[in-house]
C-alpha cells in the first residue's frame, strides 16, 4: 500500500511579454519571484558597464503595476501609504512604503512593511477624477494587491492590476533619454527630454501609446517605458537598435543588481524586510508622519524618536573578493566582536573592487571604521564608507528609485 501523497506540481513560471525574445537571444533564464527572467545574456560586467557608459535595456515587466482610479483614489492612498500623497500633481512620482499595523514577527513592534513602492499621479480624467498608479516589487505584488483590495471602500475607488496586460522597459544610462525621445514625435520627444526627476508623461513611442517616467534603479539617468503587452517586443527591439551603435546592450537582472548596489539602493528581501526599522536604513524620506495617520504610523513615530541598535552602512573591501548576504561582520583585530552582517555584496565593475552594504552596530558604524567580514574560512578587511558608492557625473537629469 502506498500511503504517500503525490507532491503538488510546481506552478509554471510567469512570463513577461518579452520572454520569447530573451530566450531567442541567449538570455540565461532563472526563476525570479515566480517569473522566468534573464539574469544575463553574456557578461554581467559588460552589461553593467554598457549601462554606465551608454544604454542598458532591462525588462522589468515582472514589477507590479497597479492603476487606482476614481473620485476618492487620492484620499484613499493618502490614508494607506507612508509617504504623503495629498498634494501630488499630475506627472509626479514619490517613493513610499506600504506598511501595516500588524506586529511582525508576532510580539514585535506594531509595524509590518509589506513593500516599498512608487506612487504616481497620471493625467487626471477629463472630468478631473484623479488617476493614480503604484509600482510594487514582483515578490510582494500578490500580498500588496490582496491587502489593498481588502481595504477598498464601497465606492469611489477602483483598483486594477495591469501587470500582465502591460510591459515595462527600463532604459538606463547617459544616452537613454535621447534614445527613447528619438522614437517619438518631436513634441513628445522634447517633453521626455525635459522631464525632471520623478516625473512622467504620456507619449507615442514608435506609434504606440506609452507612459514614460524619469525613474530607474541603477544610479544612472534614464527612463522607464510602459506599453501594452502586444507592443513590447517591437518597442524593445527599436530601442535596442538605436542603443547598440552607442555601445548599449540588453541587460539582465544580474547587472541590475550590481548597478543598484553601487548606487546604494536598498532591495526588499535584502536590506529591507517586513520587520525593518526604515530609519535605521536611511529611508526616512519615504515617511511623512506629521499630521497624518496610516497603518503603522504609531510604530514609526516611536522608531523615529529612538536610536536604532544597528544602521545600514557601506563597506569598501579594497579587493575583488566579494562578500555575500549573511556574511558576519566583526570589529577588526584578534578577538573582535561580531558587530553585524552583510545584506548585499558584489564586485563593483565601475569601481574595480568589491563593496557591500551591511547592518552594523551603531557604535561601530562611524565612517572610516575598520571591520572584517568572514568570507568562507577567512577574514576580509573592510572599511566603512558613505553611501552611495557611486554617483553619476554631475549635470545629468533623472532619478533613482528603490
Amino acid at each position: 500500500m502506498n500511503d504517500s501523497a503525490a507532491a503538488p506540481a510546481a506552478a509554471p513560471l510567469l512570463e513577461t511579454p518579452l520572454h520569447r525574445w530573451h530566450a531567442a537571444h541567449g538570455g540565461r533564464m532563472v526563476d525570479f519571484a515566480g517569473w522566468s527572467m534573464p539574469v544575463q545574456y553574456a557578461s554581467i560586467v559588460d552589461e553593467h558597464l554598457a549601462t554606465r557608459s551608454a544604454v542598458g535595456l532591462f525588462d522589468v515587466s515582472h514589477m507590479g503595476r497597479l492603476a487606482v482610479t476614481g473620485p476618492a483614489a487620492l484620499d484613499w492612498l493618502e490614508s494607506l501609504l507612508s509617504r504623503k500623497v495629498a498634494g501630488i500633481v499630475p506627472g509626479q512620482f514619490r517613493y513610499t512604503l506600504v506598511t501595516t499595523d500588524a506586529p511582525s514577527p508576532p510580539g514585535g513592534k506594531a509595524l509590518s512593511i509589506l513593500d516599498d513602492a512608487l506612487v504616481s499621479r497620471d493625467a487626471d480624467a477629463a472630468d478631473g477624477t484623479p488617476r493614480m498608479g503604484l509600482v510594487v516589487n514582483a515578490s510582494n505584488r500578490s500580498a500588496v494587491v490582496a491587502w489593498l483590495r481588502a481595504r477598498l471602500p464601497a465606492s469611489g475607488v477602483e483598483l486594477v492590476d495591469q501587470t500582465t496586460s502591460t510591459a515595462m522597459i527600463a532604459v538606463q544610462g547617459p544616452e537613454a533619454v535621447g534614445v527613447v525621445a528619438d522614437l517619438c514625435p518631436a513634441a513628445d520627444g522634447a517633453r521626455i527630454r525635459g522631464l525632471g526627476n520623478y516625473r512622467g508623461t504620456t507619449a507615442t513611442v514608435l506609434g504606440h501609446q506609452a507612459h514614460v517616467s524619469r525613474t530607474g534603479y541603477t544610479g544612472e539617468d534614464g527612463v522607464e517605458v510602459t506599453v501594452a503587452a502586444a507592443a513590447a517586443e517591437e518597442v524593445w527591439e527599436a530601442i535596442l537598435a538605436l542603443s547598440q551603435p552607442l555601445g548599449g546592450s540588453a541587460c539582465g537582472l544580474g547587472a541590475r543588481d550590481t548597478l543598484r548596489l553601487e548606487a546604494g539602493m536598498p532591495l526588499y528581501g535584502h536590506e529591507l524586510h517586513v520587520a525593518s526599522d526604515p530609519f535605521a536604513l536611511g529611508l526616512g524620506l519615504a515617511i511623512n508622519l506629521d499630521a497624518r495617520t496610516f497603518p503603522g504610523a504609531g510604530a514609526l513615530v516611536a522608531m523615529r524618536a529612538g536610536r536604532p541598535a544597528r544602521v545600514r552602512v557601506g563597506l569598501d573591501l579594497g579587493s575583488k573578493r566579494s562578500a555575500r548576504e549573511g556574511n558576519p561582520v566583526f570589529a577588526a583585530g584578534s578577538g573582535g566582536r561580531e558587530v553585524g552582517f552583510v545584506t548585499s555584496g558584489s564586485f563593483a565593475p565601475t569601481l574595480g573592487h568589491a563593496v557591500a552594504m551591511a547592518m552594523i552596530d551603531a557604535d561601530a558604524a562611524a565612517e572610516g571604521s575598520l571591520l572584517e567580514i568572514a568570507i568562507r574560512d577567512a577574514r576580509q578587511p573592510a572599511r566603512v564608507v558613505p553611501l552611495p558608492f557611486y554617483r553619476r557625473p554631475a549635470g545629468g537629469g533623472g532619478a533613482q528609485t528603490g
